[in-house]
């Protein structure tokens, strides 16, 4: 290594270990160059945004979330700089980013000539990504609940972007049947993140064609059980419910009759077929057994 170079590692490891005596920051600050190093934001007392000093020469800088609330923590680049992170969806970067939960880091280190590039994050989980959980608790790092909740793209620039590239992407206007899917929201401010509370998930044929002609995200009714009445009409209480057990007391999904055309249920006594969903049996979809587990979508 050169001297120069020793001199860049020594100043990074000064850099490091001074922050701001590890005092948490509470109120938005602008900071200056030999205020980087190791910082503590807490955000529960309200929106925190922390700026960095222009990226003109060498510094590193760790911030990290001390607070679990659900105040929004943004950590933004000085004037018209950028934070070089999902640069495959934004090749310059992005303005700004969130820190979301306690414990929520970002390592940054200046290029010298106008941008940050991230080192090291609490959680690298790729953009985008469904996950199960144990915990009904959001887990720090950018996690959030993929349940059909409308977004503003000026504050989630790079969700939006992955939304755009996503091949997955439709109008709000045809969302019903493609809930799995991204939406443009109202067209011009806002999108909306996938559906998948109290869904099964199954992978995207893409080919094989044993689940052909599907759209990635759209939505598929569940199976029909089709029941085979006795010509007596014995036995057929055992094999639909009726109005009074209920459909969740042989384990059906609620769900419309109108999904499966031209189908009817049977009167015990007269064998007269029934309007679809009608007295005296119940109508659902059947389900395999399971066990609910929260999913989560990473966000950031």
């Amino acid at each position: 290594m050169s001297r120069a170079d020793d001199l860049a590692e020594l100043e990074r490891g000064l850099l490091a270990v001074r922050g701001l005596n590890n005092t948490p920051i509470t109120v938005s600050k602008v900071l200056a160059p030999h205020e980087t190093g190791v910082l503590l934001v807490d955000a529960s007392a309200g929106a925190v945004t922390i700026t960095l000093p222009p990226a003109s020469r060498l510094m590193d800088v760790r911030v990290q979330r001390v607070d679990n609330s659900g105040n929004r923590l943004v950590v933004q680049a000085a004037g018209g700089e950028t934070v070089k992170f999902h640069t495959r969806l934004r090749a310059a970067g992005y303005a700004f980013f969130v820190l979301m939960g306690a414990g929520d880091f970002w390592h940054l280190r200046s290029d010298g000539a106008g941008a940050w590039v991230p080192l090291d994050r609490l959680d690298n989980t790729a953009l985008g990504r469904p996950v199960f959980e144990t915990s009904t608790a959001l887990n720090p790092g950018g996690w959030g609940l993929p349940n059909g909740g409308l977004f503003n793209r000026a504050d989630w620039p790079w969700l939006w972007d992955h939304a755009l590239q996503s091949g997955m992407l439709t109008t709000e206007a045809l969302r019903s049947g493609m809930e799995g899917a991204w939406t443009d929201g109202d067209g011009a401010a806002t999108f909306r993140v996938p559906e998948l509370r109290g869904e099964f998930l199954r992978a995207l044929d893409e080919g094989r064609g044993v689940d052909a002609a599907r759209a990635a995200g759209s939505r598929q009714r569940g199976s029909l059980v089709v029941a085979d009445y006795p010509s007596g009409g014995q036995g057929a209480t055992a094999l639909a419910p009726t109005a009074l057990q209920g459909a969740a007391d042989y384990g059906y999904d609620p769900t419309v009759h109108t999904e499966w055309a031209g189908s009817y249920t049977v009167t015990t006594a007269s064998l007269t077929p029934v309007a679809p969903g009608g007295s005296p049996y119940m109508f659902g979809m059947s389900r395999p057994r399971n066990l609910a587990f929260p999913a989560r979508i990473k966000l950031i």
